[in-house]
C-alpha cells in the first residue's frame, strides 16, 4: 500500500525549543493513524508542518506524493485540517456555515447548496440545520466543523484532538463520523489526548515525546511490547490513594502508575506472588480495596512505560490549532 505521508529526519525549533527532533514517520493511504504524545511532545507541530502552515528547519516531508516545501499548493488542494477547536462562524447557521466553506473552495451556489444539506443530513444536524451556530452544544459545533472540513472530500485528513472536552456522548458520535471518514477512502491523522480514542480508531500509532517518535506500530504491538500483565485497583478512600500507591511500588518492584478512573493505579505484574502479596500488604495497612482486576497492558500502561508518567489530560495549546 502506497504511503500517505512520508517524513525523514523532520526538524522544527521555536527559539532555543527543539519541538521535532527527527521525526520518521510512514503512513499508508487510507488508513487511520495515531500521534499520541505529552503535551508540547509535537504533535501540533509536526501536523501543523505536513498540513503546510510551518516550515520544517530540516528533514524531509512528502504528503500525497508531494514535498510540503516545495510543493505546498499541491499539497493544499488535496488534504483539510481541523484544528483543536471549533471554527464555526456563531452568527451563522450551520447550513449558512456550510454554504460558506462551499462557495470558498469554489463550488457553484447550487452545488454549494447540496452538499451542505448533504453533510448536514449524514452528521445528524438536519434538524439544527436553520440554527445559529452559538447555539449548537460542544458536540454539534465539533460534528459541523469536521462537516465543514468535507465539504470537498479530501485525500487525506488531519484530525487534531478532535473529541477533547466533549461529553462521551457526543465523542462516541465523532468516532463513528471518524470511522466512515475512513471507511470511503480518506486517511486520517489523528492527534488525541485520549489513549482510548487511539485504541478504538488507530490502525496504527506513534507515541511521540520530545520531538522523537519513541515507538511505532498497531495498538496490540505497543502493548505486547510493554509485555506481562497488568494489576488495576481502585481504593476507596483518597486519603489513602498515596499510602496505596506506595504499596504497590514496594510490593511491585517499580512505581505505580494513576488510572483513568478517579482513586485507581495499575503495576506491572512480573510473578504470580505479587498479586496476593499486595492485596495482603493493603489490607494489613487498613487500606480498602474498591474493586481491583488482573488484564494484559493498556494503552496507558504503554504510554507510561514509554514516556515515564500517565497522559496529561491537558489540551495541548502552546502549539496552536488552525485549519488549511
Amino acid at each position: 500500500m502506497s504511503a500517505s505521508i512520508e517524513t525523514i529526519g523532520l526538524q522544527k525549533r521555536f527559539g532555543a525549543t527543539r519541538a521535532l527532533d527527527g521525526v520518521d514517520l510512514s503512513i499508508a493511504r487510507g488508513t487511520v493513524y495515531g500521534l499520541l504524545g505529552p503535551n508540547g511532545a509535537g504533535k501540533t507541530t509536526t501536523i501543523r508542518v505536513l498540513a503546510t502552515l510551518i516550515r520544517p528547519d530540516g528533514g524531509t516531508a512528502r504528503v500525497l506524493g508531494h514535498d510540503v516545501v516545495s510543493e505546498a499548493a499541491a499539497v493544499r488542494a488535496k488534504v483539510s485540517l481541523t484544528g483543536q477547536f471549533a471554527s464555526v462562524d456563531d452568527d451563522l447557521t450551520g447550513y449558512e456555515n456550510l454554504v460558506l466553506v462551499g462557495r470558498l473552495f469554489g463550488l457553484p451556489w447550487s452545488r454549494a447548496r447540496a452538499r451542505a444539506r448533504e453533510l448536514l443530513a449524514a452528521f445528524g444536524l438536519e434538524e439544527a440545520a436553520g440554527r445559529q451556530g452559538r447555539h449548537y452544544s460542544g458536540g454539534m459545533r465539533r460534528r459541523l466543523d469536521i462537516a465543514a472540513s468535507l465539504v470537498l472530500t479530501p485525500e487525506l485528513l488531519f484530525l487534531d484532538e478532535p473529541t477533547t472536552g466533549l461529553d462521551p456522548r457526543s465523542r462516541n458520535q465523532v468516532w463513528d463520523i471518524v470511522r466512515a471518514i475512513a471507511a470511503e477512502g480518506t486517511t486520517v491523522l489523528l492527534t488525541t489526548q485520549y489513549l482510548e480514542e487511539a485504541d478504538r480508531l488507530a490502525d496504527r500509532l506513534a507515541v511521540i515525546d520530545h520531538g522523537r517518535v519513541i515507538a511505532e506500530g498497531t495498538s496490540r504491538e505497543l502493548k505486547r511490547s510493554v509485555g506481562g500483565r497488568t494489576l488495576h485497583l481502585q481504593v476507596e478512600s483518597g486519603d489513602r490513594l498515596d499510602d496505596a500507591r506506595t504499596l504497590l511500588a514496594r510490593t511491585m518492584g517499580e512505581s505505580a502508575q494513576d488510572g483513568a478512573e478517579p482513586l485507581s493505579l495499575s503495576a506491572k505484574v512480573t510473578r504470580d506472588d505479587q498479586v496476593p502479596a499486595v492485596l495482603t500488604a493493603l489490607a494489613n495497612a487498613g487500606v480498602a480495596v474498591a474493586e481491583f482486576s488482573l488484564g494484559q497492558p493498556t494503552l496507558d500502561d504503554v504510554f507510561f512505560a514509554l514516556t515515564g508518567h500517565a497522559a496529561e489530560p491537558a489540551v495541548d495549546t502552546s502549539e496552536g490549532e488552525s485549519r488549511a
